[in-house]
């Protein structure tokens, strides 16, 4: 069974709104105990005292970072954000033939560079995030395949990383962070050695580039 201190920490890292707050000293411990009691009382089966949660809290807010948004190190070039639109991402089943779907796809749109494509082959499903113009395409290759899902009003916006990125414990959080503060929803995210592509929706496009512009002239 978890412990108190356990189950706090989990509730404030899910949170990028708790862990922020509590990092800058916003929170009051004792409300927020308060308010965390009933989840935790039903979570563990047991009675939690206020006291306790207020320990696991002050514990957990000495552990993080104090500069967590200094962890995000862009690359120092120009071209550092940029964006696709008028993307659809379409999700398939995978089966003996996603093989052969993956490599006809890309012998078909591989010589099309001013489009968007990218394939993610998970454990159970293959993903295709592409421009809307490669639809008919993508559709011709996977005709025999089962479609999972389909997203339509898609943008993409790519950050350019340092090389030496990978090594920076929590970037990612920390710029995915920003956008949660801003309540942009996230689509998916896509990652290469040194680019993040973040996947958003039509409408939230605009907002989610003003947050990240921040991150390159910061």
């Amino acid at each position: 069974m978890l412990s108190i201190a356990t189950k706090v920490e989990r509730i404030v890292m899910d949170s990028p709104f708790l862990s922020e707050g509590l990092r800058r000293g916003l929170i009051n411990l004792s409300e927020l105990a308060r308010q965390l009691q009933p989840q935790l009382e039903s979570d563990l089966w047991k009675p939690v005292g206020q006291a306790a949660v207020v320990m696991a809290l002050r514990r957990v807010s000495e552990r993080l970072p104090d500069h967590a948004a200094s962890d995000i190190v862009l690359a120092q070039k120009t071209g550092q954000l940029t964006a696709r639109t008028d993307l659809v991402e379409l999700t398939y089943r995978q089966s003996e033939c996603t093989d052969e779907c993956h490599r006809q796809l890309l012998a078909q749109a591989g010589r099309r560079r001013d489009l968007f494509l990218t394939v993610t082959r998970g454990v159970n499903e293959v993903m295709v995030i592409c421009s809307r113009l490669l639809i008919p395409l993508v559709e011709e290759v996977f005709a025999g395949e089962r479609q999972l899902a389909r997203l339509e009003n898609l943008n993409a916006v790519t950050l350019q990383l340092t090389a030496e990125s990978h090594r920076t414990p929590g970037i990612y959080h920390a710029i995915l962070k920003k956008l949660a503060w801003d309540k942009i929803n996230l689509v998916n995210l896509i990652s290469t050695h040194s680019e993040l592509t973040l996947i958003i929706d039509k409408d939230q496009t605009g907002a989610a580039f003003a947050v990240l512009s921040k991150l390159v002239t910061h």
